[in-house]
């Protein structure tokens, strides 16, 4: 039976399936609605089944069509992937996964010296709050907020210690001229920063902190809140490194209080694979550019 589908045909009905109409599949495959249609009939016949329920604007999928889709879904992905992973080897390709406000904040201003230092090489970065998955050989590195507990396989770097304590616009530090002077300022807060207001408070005989103004899920939307004036954040100043320099952000109680340092991230790369060279090159670079200002290349 499957000798007698064509692969043509199967890309056809799952755009067509997918897209929930032949004339938005026509248009993603650049073929006439009629070629679309035709071709959908071909495969219904070949295969004995019908796999749409035609209404004059629209099809909806059949149950058998719904099962076909899931399959054909799943082997195009596979394909694509076959497909990148050969093609990436020739490319020179190194494909990373990183954390969101890392990739904002530290790793997009510093990739066009990469890529200066190393001709040829193509960066491919997506970014999320989840770890890569190495294994379906999507990535080749990852960045992440906090340490990988499965570290077998996997060679894992500790990037530059961090230090976070409050930041806020040139601006908004003229008010604050002690940690009290916190509990009368809009107070942002990273959702996902693993050291939070409490800890900052606590940490330097406050007593428990005000309700923050404003949350956000990312740490460079508070940073940037931050800078725009809106309050003070509790951020790391090695997400925030480029707005301290270029004196957007300040620190306005670093010399009298305590702040909470720690490794936030992390790298992490395979210990076999055939981009391993290009991981390691990537990993000795990106050491270099997280080191304090002063002591490095960064």
């Amino acid at each position: 039976m499957l000798q007698m589908i064509s692969l043509s045909a199967m890309r056809i009905f799952e755009a067509a399936a997918r897209l929930g109409t032949f004339r938005a599949a026509a248009e993603e495959l650049n073929l006439s609605p009629s070629a679309v249609s035709h071709a959908i009939v071909r495969l219904e016949r070949d295969l004995g089944v019908a796999l749409f329920e035609r209404t004059t604007r629209r099809v909806s999928l059949t149950l058998a069509g719904q099962t076909l889709l899931n399959h054909a879904s799943n082997a195009f992905e596979e394909l694509r992937r076959g497909v990148e992973q050969i093609s990436s080897n020739k490319a020179q390709l190194l494909r990373l996964h990183c954390a969101p406000s890392f990739a904002a904040q530290v790793l997009s201003p510093r990739l066009p010296q990469f890529l200066k230092e190393n001709p040829g090489i193509e960066v491919r970065v997506a970014a999320s709050t989840n770890y890569a998955r190495f294994v379906d050989g999507l990535f080749d590195a990852d960045v992440v907020y906090g340490e990988p507990l499965n570290r077998e396989d996997l060679i894992v770097i500790p990037l530059s210690e961090e230090i976070v304590s409050p930041l806020c616009a040139p601006e908004v530090a003229l008010q604050i001229k002690s940690p009290r002077d916190l509990l009368h300022q809009p107070l942002i807060r990273s959702d996902l920063k693993r050291i939070q207001w409490i800890d900052w408070f606590e940490a330097n005989d406050l007593g428990p902190p005000p309700p923050p103004s404003m949350s956000f899920d990312r740490s460079f939307l508070a940073v940037d809140a931050a800078v725009n004036g809106l309050g003070v954040a509790l951020e790391s100043d090695v997400l925030a490194r480029r707005e301290l320099e270029n004196g957007k952000l300040v620190r306005p109680l670093h010399r009298i209080c305590r702040d909470n340092r720690y490794i936030g991230h992390y790298l992490a790369y395979p210990k076999s694979g055939s981009q391993r060279r290009l991981a390691r090159a990537f990993a000795d670079w990106l050491t270099r550019q997280c080191q304090p200002a002063g002591t490095g290349s960064g």
